[in-house]
């Protein structure tokens, strides 16, 4: 089975340990070892995340225990996260010009 990783028990994501094609069964790990199981709606690559929980538009994207983003549209348990849903809560939005 492949795995992915919670780091900090607060997160609402996992980070694949492996690539991961959508539908497969993951186990969820964690420094402490296993935490969970839940299947891949998405493909994912190794080094990426996926949702552990559903996220709601504007929730707070939590990895290391940190808000890394805001996502910007509804997020389902299992879904790729990734800058197509996420906006950094580090690096600002490029501005549009006009």
């Amino acid at each position: 089975m492949k795995r992915a990783m919670r780091i900090n028990p607060d997160d609402n994501t996992a980070t694949a340990l492996n690539d991961i094609d959508a539908g497969e069964n993951i186990s969820l790990v964690s420094k402490s070892g296993p935490v969970g199981e839940m299947t891949a709606k998405q493909a994912a690559p190794f080094g990426h995340k996926l949702a552990v929980v559903d996220i709601k538009k504007g929730d707070k994207i939590l990895k290391y225990g940190e808000v890394i983003g805001l996502a910007t549209q509804q997020i389902s348990k299992g879904d790729y996260v990734h800058t197509h849903n996420v906006e950094s809560a580090l690096v600002p939005p490029p501005k549009e010009k006009k």
